[in-house]
Order: C-alpha cells, then structure tokens, then sequence
C-alpha cells in the first residue's frame, strides 16, 4: 500500500471525491400551515443517516408505545417542550429548548408536546446498515387518536443545495 493509500486508510481518492460530491447543505423553516397535529420536515438523507424536524401541535406527539429494530436515534428539542416514556407511562424525562435523547434500537418509547406551544424537535436517525428502507417501527400499543391524525406523516423537505 501506498504512503498515500495509509495515510487515508487505504481509501482512494476516487472515493473521497465521490464522498465529497454528495455533501449537502440545508435550511429549515417551519412550515406556516399545515392540516395535521404532527408534520415532518426532511432535513438530510444519506444511506446510513437521516434528519427530520417534526412540528407537533399542542396535545400532540407520538402515537404509541412503539420501538425501532433499524434504527438509533438522537431527539432534540428545538422549540416548546417534550415529555417522552417508557413501558407503563414511566417518564423518562421532560425536555425544553436545547435538550435531549438517546433513543437506542429496540428502547421503548413514546412522546407528546407538554407546551402552550408547538413542539419543533429534531430527529437524526443512524440506521443499522447502508440503504434501509425504513426503521423497523414496531408498535408495542394500540395507537392513540388522541395524539395525531390517523395515517403518515406529512412531510415537507427543507431548502437543500
């Protein structure tokens, strides 16, 4: 192997420069009108990460005690504030602008908005291996109407270069 080639952990230039093409950059903005309790916004996405910005009215937040096989997850609160559980409404804490979480595969949890305001939190998700298709989102509860709309989330993506 080449000085070079050690020097970079025998990865090749060709692969930096490939790497270095796929660099992305972005904005958010929330968005001003949407018809649900609870919307998502795409931030970034490659094959191993991904970031969102989920707005959540008042009153609501995640469906249900649920978890993820694919998927670790770093939650942080932007605006408002979110109170997240575990197994038997056990609170695991109550987080405000700033604060946050480690959600690990397969940890059970859910979350609601516990502000007069709405709750921006953002998500990066570190999935398991490259190109997953989605989580692995098991649900561990019946889901809760209470806390959003019935169905998916609506998702806007952020201004990206």
């Amino acid at each position: 192997m080449s000085d070079a080639a050690t020097a970079t952990g025998g990865i090749t230039e060709e692969a930096h420069l490939e790497a270095e093409k796929r660099i992305g950059k972005f904005s958010y903005r929330k968005p001003e009108a949407f018809d649900r309790v609870k919307v998502s916004v795409r931030l970034a996405r490659s094959d191993l990460c991904r970031g969102f910005v989920q707005v959540v009215r008042k009153d609501g937040g995640e469906t249900n005690l649920h978890y993820h096989s694919r998927v670790d997850a770093i939650w942080m609160v932007l605006k408002g504030r979110a109170k997240f559980y575990k197994p038997g409404d056990e609170v695991i804490g109550e987080f405000g602008p700033h604060e946050g979480l480690l959600m690990p595969r397969f940890a059970r949890y859910w979350f609601e908005c516990v502000s007069d305001e709405d709750l921006e939190i953002m998500l990066v998700q570190a999935f398991d291996q490259a190109g997953a298709k989605n989580s692995g989102r098991t649900d561990s509860a019946p889901r809760n109407p209470r806390l959003t709309d019935i169905g998916e989330f609506k998702h806007f993506s952020a201004e990206v270069e």
